[in-house]
């Protein structure tokens, strides 16, 4: 069973979670129709500052990269692309007092070359309706990720519901996945080669540029999703789409992904849903609301396509799968949900391993106050030994 401490939290987070579900619940009552701009957090919601610098072996920023919605991403860029350099340049310039300088990471002129890191897609939990990319929680799990995993992570606020429901968290997911396939093309263009990253291009949506830090460092050939709770949902949904488009999306190519505790539901409950209904964080009754709060009114059914992997109408067949880790807690009601799929997709033929952490609950390796236990930090480690065989440079010398 959980530590007493676990317990505790655990019951104070629920009483919080359940309030605000029913908050939201009475707010939405009057709104029929969607917000298409959104919102991508909850006033409240405990936010870290980015900081273009090294700090703890990790340089942030934060961009804007839809003008039509309030899509944002918070990009993680490891201290290892420095190689053997220590020192951080900064943008050239700045020597006049009417200069603005910039005063974080700025890497060398794309025709030197730099060293590549995989790209990760990372989208956050919250139930569809909570959490954001750049609270203080996943801004520390995405620094343990890019560490560990010496990659750069893309932590994508996608529109929370219910101002904007499904699909748009969706949609925002394989957008930044396209946005990715974009900017890896700006910065091969031979243009930007010459005039360097800092120089502006024009495109059909107005001014745009290659991305820095993604333009000198990033490796989108070897691209993985990884998605917390409702994140594993919208991950699944993202690489089912790469799979679909095959080719289109060249250069980029997602290699595997990671499911970590999925919000997986479904109209015929599993065991867990039955021994576990008035479990740890999520219950059975707020796993209800939150799809009812997510899913258009008209829409509202657990054997979504959004909350059920297992439909049989669901494309593309389970055998083109990309290969899936899911990492789930015991003491998760959601938990067999999550086997049953991986076990799905094992009999497909799809590398599928199930890592479970015994008394564990849901959220137990990405919640605030769980960050630093020894289970959280071995989930990271073995996420990224696994992640390893599909990144690594050098084959698959590495194995779980």
């Amino acid at each position: 069973m959980p530590s007493l401490a676990v317990k505790v939290y655990s019951l104070f987070y629920k009483y919080l979670l359940k309030k605000q579900l029913q908050s939201l619940a009475l707010a939405d009552a009057d709104r029929f129709i969607s917000d298409p701009f959104g919102i991508t957090s909850r006033p409240g919601e405990s936010v870290a500052a980015a900081n273009p610098t090294f700090q703890n072996g990790v340089a942030t920023k934060d961009i804007h990269v839809d003008p039509l919605s309030s899509l944002s991403l918070r990009i993680f860029l490891p201290e290892s692309v420095l190689g053997a350099k220590s020192s951080i340049n900064s943008s050239p310039g700045g020597d006049s007092e009417n200069d603005v300088v910039y005063r974080g990471y700025s890497p060398p002129p794309l025709g030197k070359r730099c060293r590549k890191l995989p790209v990760m897609l990372q989208f956050h939990g919250g139930g569809f309706v909570s959490g954001s990319n750049v609270s203080a929680a996943n801004d520390a799990f995405c620094r343990r990720m890019a560490k560990h995993c010496d990659a750069i992570v893309v932590a994508v606020g996608y529109r929370l519901a219910p101002e904007s429901r499904f699909p748009a968290a969706f949609e925002d997911a394989v957008k930044v996945l396209n946005w990715l396939g974009k900017q890896a093309n700006l910065a091969s263009l031979r243009n930007v080669r010459i005039l360097g990253v800092n120089r502006r291009m024009f495109d059909s949506f107005g001014e745009s540029m290659a991305e820095p830090w993604l333009a000198a460092h990033g490796d989108p050939s070897r691209c993985v999703l990884l998605g917390v709770s409702s994140g594993a949902n919208i991950a699944d949904y993202v690489a089912r789409k790469a799979v679909m488009a095959g080719k289109l999306l060249d250069p980029v190519k997602v290699v595997a992904q990671v499911l970590m505790y999925p919000f997986f539901a479904g109209n015929t409950p599993t065991k867990s849903e039955i021994k576990m209904s008035n479990s740890y964080f999520y219950d059975k009754a707020m796993c209800s609301l939150v799809w009812k709060l997510f899913l258009p009114v008209n829409e509202f059914d657990l054997d979504h396509p959004a909350a059920n992997p297992l439909l049989p109408t669901t494309k593309p067949p389970l055998k083109d799968m990309t290969p899936t880790l899911m990492v789930v807690a015991e003491q998760d009601l959601m938990r067999d949900r999550a086997i049953a799929y991986s076990e799905e997709l094992r009999k497909a033929n799809v590398d599928a391993p199930v890592l479970e952490y015994k008394d564990a609950v849901h959220d137990f390796a990405t919640l605030d106050v769980l960050l630093h236990t020894p289970q959280a930090l071995a989930c990271a480690e073995d996420i990224c030994i696994w992640m390893k065989k599909y990144i690594s440079l050098r084959g698959h010398e590495f194995s779980y």
